[in-house]
């Protein structure tokens, strides 16, 4: 049985990702190391019951390393971290330590865990594989016009972006000077069950239903690439299930929309799934837009199509339907 770390796993993707990937290979075992910060709940795992959780945080050296030693593990998949923009301006120092530090921490634990020197892995540990999920935010920001590719040089913007991008380079760095297997993924924005309750999505669902202001950055022109989070899923699947080493993938959704036209889309489901009086555009409110605002983001996804032959199954409007349907009965039960 294969010992696969799972990091930040009672977070919204991590969550999402452990319950479909443990229905689709119950052969491996999955050990959850959590923090269980603001973002992580264990209620969103409620369902799984064969994998051990541990509460604890990557940047803790002397836990990463028992972990390592205590459970086997031959397969890290990384998730953890600080991620909510907002937040990053304001506390930009916990985004460096947990994005930057706690990955760094992963990586050298898994290193020594996985070899003698570098690019000499220990006798059983030759075929380990350090997994990093990313963002397409380590980019910065788009024109009218154009797509992220792999090759996109790096140009963040926030100090959330910033510690992403750190973290990336890190990841390859292990993989070229000590010879670690490292696999990548950049996504482009999800959304789904299990969100957050500060992210976009879920604010205007939950502001609309309670009767509450919808609050639209600036002038809500800002587009984004809305990613479902199951057919994330899948594409770390692929990605994690190939021999792609070094290599890194941008993960897609090919639905762009702008976030007042999004917040619209809402509405127009939530007028005919929920009615009220009055349609739910009309709670809509522009507030002063966010500093260092990216204009566009918007994925080029060929390449895992053309490697791995992944590409989404879900439209904007079915996964839009799935998530507002999900919230909902959180919100209203």
């Amino acid at each position: 049985m294969k010992h696969i770390l799972i990091t930040g796993g009672a977070g919204f993707i991590g969550s999402n990702f452990i319950n479909y990937f443990l229905r689709k290979y119950p052969q491996y075992f999955l050990i959850n190391l959590d923090l269980l910060t603001y973002a992580g709940d264990l209620a969103n795992l409620k369902d799984i019951e064969s994998y051990a959780f541990i509460e604890g945080n990557i940047c803790d050296e002397g836990l990463v390393k028992d972990i390592f030693a205590r459970y086997n593990i031959e397969a890290v998949i990384h998730f953890a971290a600080e991620s909510h923009v907002d937040n990053s301006i304001a506390t930009p120092s916990k985004f460096v330590q947990t994005n930057v530090n706690g990955t760094f921490n992963l990586l050298h634990n898994a290193y020594l865990s996985w070899f003698n020197a570098p690019h000499c892995p220990k006798s059983g540990k030759e075929n380990a594989v350090f997994h990093h999920i990313s963002t397409d935010e380590v980019y910065g920001s788009l024109g009218e016009s154009g797509y992220f590719t792999e090759s996109t040089p790096y140009a963040p913007n926030s100090p959330y972006s910033a510690s992403k991008a750190g973290s990336d380079m890190l990841v390859r760095a292990y993989f070229h000077t000590y010879g670690l297997k490292t696999l990548m993924t950049n996504c482009s924005n999800n959304y789904g069950p299990k969100q957050h309750d500060e992210k976009l999505i879920p604010t205007i669902i939950r502001n609309a239903l309670q009767g509450k202001s919808i609050p639209i950055y600036g002038d809500g022109k800002n587009v984004r690439d809305w990613l479902f989070v199951k057919d994330h899923c899948r594409g770390i699947d692929v990605v994690f299930h190939s021999c792609y080493f070094g290599e890194s993938f941008n993960i897609g959704g090919g639905n762009e929309k702008s976030n007042i036209e999004l917040a619209q889309m809402i509405c127009k489901v939530l007028d005919e799934k929920y009615p009220k009086e009055t349609s739910y555009k009309e709670q809509i409110t522009f507030v002063q837009d966010r500093a260092g605002h990216d204009r566009r983001y918007a994925i080029d996804f060929s390449k895992i199509h053309k490697f791995l032959d992944w590409k989404p199954s879900e439209s904007l409007e079915s996964g839009i339907a799935q998530t507002i349907d999900w919230y909902i009965h959180k919100y209203r039960g």
